[in-house]
């Protein structure tokens, strides 16, 4: 068997959103026919998926009315049992109905905050009831064009709120959901609040459950902003909040272009399987999609490139962290301090020596840590070289 085929036991997840993407775009209208539901299922688990993820509408679509919501419900389930598949993430969408023009849980209009407070509850019994263990915030509509309505700390306040609100929901339910804030910099806002995975940690410092919001950090979201998504996902992991994680690729400073993981940054994309495969036993999700110019034939392509990439690159990690002249490189780098170990203990007494001891800076400046070789090496094993 090909070592590079996925299984379940890779844990790899795609929404149904990703596969089903019709090629629409703001400048021109669908290339491909919206697949169902239960025919995702089905092809993904021919892929040697693990799961498949979704919005509330992307199963139920809204005014569903009770009995058809149970059908379809029903129907998926089965389909997710014939198949081998669970769905460890729900989320729900709060940014294509115009009621969320200006925002869902940051409207200024408090109506439109309950309805989004109603939906999101909704879309969390879906989720328990899929088995999900996670749900996801990305707020694609919270953020402003302009400012002058003077929301900006009521905003963040509003939003405070809700994320409280719906952690004593799934509390009271015993749903045992954590929740995922999504940061994102900008589109469809002008500004998102909470843009990056920096001002979410901060923000979930803030609220009155903080052990139950983390973080679904996505390589694209990260890299629109020109930031580096492996910093990113280190942060997260840091803080014990990297509770999901949302992979794909993108070119720096382009719209959210949602592309095959790998397609563009390979050292980002091998960096990220690097800290995933230590520091991360969750699902790998792909938040992507085919190209506009695709087919179906080439959405399956997409999918199954993706789920490759991850594990070529892992099999990289793999050579890296056994390559004996990449981890003389690594050791090199890294210079102890004969005279004092680290972490220092703070007391009176070293703090005092620590003020007037003397440094050799001339051999400190001197020094190169050997980085140039040791990126070089990196690139030769990507390359197939080592």
């Amino acid at each position: 068997m090909d070592p590079f085929t996925p299984t379940p036991a890779d844990r790899f997840t795609f929404g149904l959103w990703t596969v089903a993407n019709p090629g629409r775009d703001p400048f021109g209208e669908p290339t491909r026919a919206v697949l169902d539901p239960t025919y995702s299922v089905a092809k993904l688990a021919e892929l040697g998926a693990y799961g498949v993820n979704l919005h509330d509408h992307d199963l139920v679509p809204d005014g569903t009315g009770a009995a058809e919501r149970d059908r379809l419900v029903a129907r998926f389930k089965r389909a997710l049992e014939e198949h081998g598949l669970v769905v460890p993430m729900a989320t729900t969408n709060l940014f294509t109905d115009p009621v969320f023009k200006d925002g869902a849980f940051t409207s200024a209009d408090a109506r439109v905050r309950h309805y989004a407070l109603q939906k999101t509850m909704l879309a969390m019994d879906l989720g328990a009831e899929l088995g999900a263990h996670t749900f996801v915030f990305w707020g694609g509509r919270e953020g402003a064009e302009v400012d002058a309505g003077g929301k900006l700390l009521d905003a963040l306040q509003w939003y405070r709120d809700a994320i409280d609100y719906l952690c004593e929901y799934a509390r009271e339910q015993g749903y045992g959901l954590r929740f995922a804030l999504e940061p994102k910099p900008n589109e469809p806002r002008g500004h998102a609040f909470l843009p990056t995975v920096g001002s979410a940690l901060g923000f979930i410092a803030t609220l009155r459950h903080p052990e139950m919001v983390g973080l679904n950090p996505e390589l694209a979201h990260e890299t629109m902003a020109g930031l580096s998504f492996p910093h990113a996902l280190a942060a997260a992991i840091d803080a014990g909040k990297l509770f999901h994680v949302d992979l794909n690729d993108q070119v720096m400073s382009r719209f959210d272009q949602d592309l095959r993981f790998g397609a563009e940054n390979l050292k980002t994309a091998f960096f990220t399987v690097m800290l995933l495969e230590e520091h991360y036993d969750g699902p790998r999700h792909f938040d992507a999609h085919a190209l506009r110019s695709e087919d179906e034939a080439g959405v399956w392509a997409f999918a199954a490139g993706c789920m490759r990439t991850y594990k070529l690159l892992a099999a990289k990690a793999e050579r890296f962290r056994a390559d004996p002249e990449i981890q003389a490189a690594q050791r090199a780098y890294r210079v102890d301090d004969a005279d004092t170990p680290w972490p220092p203990r703070y007391d009176a007494s070293h703090a005092a020596a620590l003020k007037v001891r003397a440094f050799d800076l001339a051999t400190l400046r001197q020094r190169g840590p050997g980085l140039e070789r040791l990126d070089q090496l990196t690139v030769e094993l990507l390359l197939g070289e080592r």
